[in-house]
């Protein structure tokens, strides 16, 4: 009962100098490309940290968002479905990450409806389902079609609703374990969280929302520290690592990996 959160596998991939030109909801500056690459290796080493396998993509120039690699598939131990973003200049990133999961996987779909928008930032997957979030970038044709792709594999989704302004659902939450949640109120607000234990990101430390647990570390961005010690305190044993620069890009601690164990 802990496949949604304990992985053999990780895909991430390399910063490009294109970066700066990445897609940003507000801008806060434009990211310093040596300290996001700083950011990006400690990242790595976490993950390797627990065991897993980390496969690091070069860098795709053509793509200045490619190192959110999270938003371009999901990776379920049965198979991976690759997303269509619902970002026009991210397309092709899909078809990019498409060979490295058929290299590990037997069975890799595909959401190819023309009205069909899906980002695995909008996906949260749990033991007992599977969350997903209308937001601009995830609309109800790819919630649709998502839902009729994995059906077979046994995994039941339900929809649910990204809070107004926020680009992704899982910008507001992430999964701890098997029974807990880490949420901003906002988003605990809406109930989509009932049947979970909740615990909330403190006053003002809602952009550390965005964790991952991966196998035994909760891996959470610095500069939150009533948050971390709220983490440490219920048991968790926490890595920080820096976001400053992936943060103004909107990104975050999902953002920057696929992780599974490959079983199909």
């Amino acid at each position: 009962m802990d496949a949604s959160y304990r992985f053999t596998h990780a895909i991430t991939r390399k910063p490009s100098a294109s970066i700066t030109a990445g897609l940003r909801a507000v801008d806060i500056g434009t990211p310093d490309l040596v300290k996001m690459q700083a950011h990006h290796a400690d990242y790595i080493t976490a993950l390797r940290s627990t065991g897993a396998k980390v496969i690091e993509l070069d860098a795709t120039e053509a793509f200045p968002d490619s190192v959110f690699v999270e938003d371009t598939a999901l990776c379920l131990p049965q198979g991976a479905v690759i997303m269509r973003p619902g970002a026009p200049s991210r397309l092709g990133e899909a078809a990019e990450m498409a060979p490295h999961l058929r290299a590990l996987y037997s069975d890799v779909r595909q959401i190819t409806g023309a009205e069909s928008f899906i980002e695995g930032g909008d996906i949260l997957t749990t033991e007992t389902e599977i969350l997903v979030g209308r937001s601009a970038r995830t609309n109800a044709a790819g919630i649709i079609e998502l839902t009729a792709l994995v059906s077979d594999w046994g995994h039941k989704l339900r929809e649910v609703f990204t809070p107004p302004g926020v680009l992704h659902f899982k910008t507001d939450c992430s999964l701890l374990d098997a029974e807990t949640i880490l949420s901003t109120d906002r988003l605990a607000a809406s109930g989509c969280f009932a049947g979970y234990r909740v615990l909330h990101t403190a006053p003002g430390e809602e952009a550390c929302a965005n964790t991952i647990r991966f196998n035994d570390l909760v891996i959470m961005p610095a500069g939150f520290p009533k948050t971390r010690d709220l983490l440490d305190h219920a048991g968790y044993k926490v890595q920080e690592i820096g976001n400053s620069e992936c943060a103004k890009l909107d990104g975050g601690m999902s953002c920057l990996s696929l992780r599974f164990s490959p079983g199909g």
